[in-house]
């Protein structure tokens, strides 16, 4: 590598994603078998334009309910039901007794408004 060309460093938006080195020493302890408390995010968009993400520390062995009450949003948001909303774990979805992994992040979905195949015909008849 030339000397006058530096390494690219990582700034904040282009880092992994994941927690960092707390995180790292974390997910360390986990496999060792220590019981480290998990780190998960919980992230919902209860109405347009709002956006809400929750970290919260769980006991190994937590579902993605127990991340969901834990986080708050379900007493914030009165609209947030997830007996008929789906939930998912890093875009895929999953039930609600889900296991969870520590460093997950557990998405509530909110229903769409309109089909998207109505959406673009709405679009194109407008153009």
């Amino acid at each position: 590598m030339d000397r006058d060309k530096k390494a690219p460093t990582l700034t904040a938006s282009a880092a992994p994603r994941g927690g960092g080195e707390a995180l790292g020493a974390a997910r360390r302890a986990s496999r060792l078998g220590d019981e480290a408390p998990m780190r998960i995010a919980v992230a919902c968009t209860p109405r347009p334009g709002v956006a809400v993400e929750v970290g919260v520390e769980l006991a190994a062995g937590a579902t993605a309910l127990d991340a969901i009450r834990a986080s708050g949003v379900l007493q914030r948001f009165a609209e947030i039901d997830v007996s008929t909303q789906s939930i998912g774990v890093w875009g895929r979805i999953c039930a609600l007794d889900a296991s969870l992994a520590d460093g997950d992040r557990v998405e509530i979905y909110r229903p769409l408004a309109v089909d998207p195949k109505e959406a673009r015909r709405r679009r194109a008849k407008k153009r």
